[in-house]
């Protein structure tokens, strides 16, 4: 009988050490090292693991690979196949994090149910009974003959089960709550998630099956458990939203068989997540009245232009250091456009509160968003109204100029298909030629925008 061993791995980057040390070397984290025991039992199950499909691989080299493509799953919810980049890959680990009550149980339980008629699917849970998921299931009013359903926290007899089964997919959740008896730590800990998910992403490699794994997330909004985790799956997608909000984004910061940060939009209603077809309608619910402060900019998601409001107030402020709060924007990227407006632009604010918020609750991570972000600060801080028909996009150098930004003739298209008529965009973005249905100002300086507005 093998002899046990003792390592210590750091939870946010993966590195492990024969001994513990109170700072991660690799990551220069502190305190982030958590002991995992690991045995003989441990290797013969691993060993076990590795060959319950009794096929041996052996190397090859790169002309003897077959290239042929291989067929996604289509889904049939197109909002959630676009995140993915098309569908699901047989043999690949999908993660989908989120905090409490986002729904993600009941997009998956809408997915499985609707892939279980033409695919064998199996879905475990270790956080809920089969009277929740059923229920769930037939308040939604889903087909529920086919779906295959367990209540389970082992991942070995999971994996036993799954054997039997050959499911093309394969739902667990969460990955948090599950455990193997060969690692000697609690459910939840770096060494349980990490040997837990090595096992079952292993299975799915074999197998060639669809593995859909829930994660919880921290407070502050990212992945719970180890770092590494997400380096082992295929594709990490997070849906979000705010509780008093019905609808739910869902965001792909990570894709191996398609683009990042591709966003879908969904609507949470009584009978689930319902896609929506339309997102810049959703996003453009302004009201009747002009008010100053408010802009539609063009921001590009993914592989598609999406229309969303920003606005802005600029008020006096009574503190010593004024305040810069950004909600859907990056703060640190508004105090620099601040900076900018002062010096090339004219304007000072440096006494001034500034708040900027994106309607509808979706987070902004482009530069485009630049200029039509200063515009509406200056809107505000004039109380001057914008005209509703004017939409705008551009990146703001430091020194002032306006940078084209990317696929700039399919954001005037988006824009001109929502009906408006006039737009400010940067001279490298100026189409070649004339548009009929919307008027396009280019600029190529902060102070040309300034005076077009």
């Amino acid at each position: 009988m093998g002899k046990s061993k003792t390592a210590y791995v750091c939870s946010d980057c993966g590195a492990d050490y024969a001994k513990w040390q109170g700072q991660c070397v690799s990551c220069r984290e502190w305190n982030t090292l958590t002991r995992l025991s690991i045995g003989a039992k441990r290797s013969q199950s691993v060993m076990r693991s590795a060959s319950f499909t009794g096929i041996t691989e052996e190397a090859k080299t790169l002309d003897q690979i077959d290239l042929q493509r291989v067929p996604r799953l289509i889904t049939g919810i197109k909002e959630f196949d676009r995140v993915l980049g098309g569908g699901l890959v047989p043999g690949s680990a999908v993660l989908i994090g989120g905090s409490p009550g986002a729904g993600k149980s009941t997009l998956l339980i809408q997915i499985m149910c609707a892939m279980a008629q033409h695919h064998t699917a199996l879905y475990v849970t270790g956080e809920e009974s089969l009277q929740q998921i059923a229920m769930r299931a037939n308040r939604l009013n889903l087909p529920v003959d086919k779906l295959q359903v367990m209540t389970e926290t082992n991942v070995e007899v999971i994996q036993q089960c799954a054997s039997k089964l050959q499911p093309k997919l394969l739902v667990v959740d969460s990955i948090q709550v599950m455990f193997r008896e060969d690692v000697d730590s609690a459910p939840g800990s770096v060494a349980q998630v990490r040997e837990s998910a090595s096992l079952l992403i292993r299975y799915a490699k074999q197998t060639d099956t669809v593995l859909l794994l829930v994660g919880h997330v921290t407070k502050d909004g990212s992945l719970a458990g180890p770092k590494v985790l997400e380096h082992m799956i295929d594709c990490f997608i997070m849906l979000e939203g705010e509780n008093d909000s019905r609808y739910r984004t869902l965001r792909g910061s990570k894709n191996r068989f398609g683009a990042v940060n591709e966003l879908g939009i969904f609507a949470m209603t009584d009978r689930g997540m319902m896609e929506v077809k339309n997102p810049s309608a959703i996003f453009l619910s302004r009201t009747e009245d002009l008010l100053s402060g408010s802009l539609v900019m063009v921001v590009w998601e993914g592989t598609r232009p999406l229309l969303v409001e920003a606005q802005a107030l600029v008020d006096q402020s009574s503190l010593e250091n004024p305040r810069r709060v950004a909600v859907g924007f990056e703060t640190n990227r508004l105090a620099m456009l601040l900076a900018v407006l002062h010096r090339h632009g004219g304007l000072f604010v440096g006494d001034q509160d500034v708040f900027v918020n994106v309607v509808g609750g979706i987070r902004v991570t482009e530069t485009g968003s630049d200029l039509a972000l200063l515009l509406a600060v200056v809107s505000s801080l004039r109380d001057k109204p914008l005209s509703r028909d004017l939409v705008v996009f551009g990146e703001v150098g430091l020194s002032g100029e306006i940078r084209p930004v990317p696929n700039g003739q399919e954001r005037l298209q988006e824009a001109a298909k929502h009906g408006f008529r006039r737009a400010i965009i940067p001279k490298g973005n100026a189409p070649k030629k004339q548009l009929d249905d919307i008027e396009v100002i280019t600029v190529s300086k902060l102070a040309e925008a300034l005076n077009a507005i």
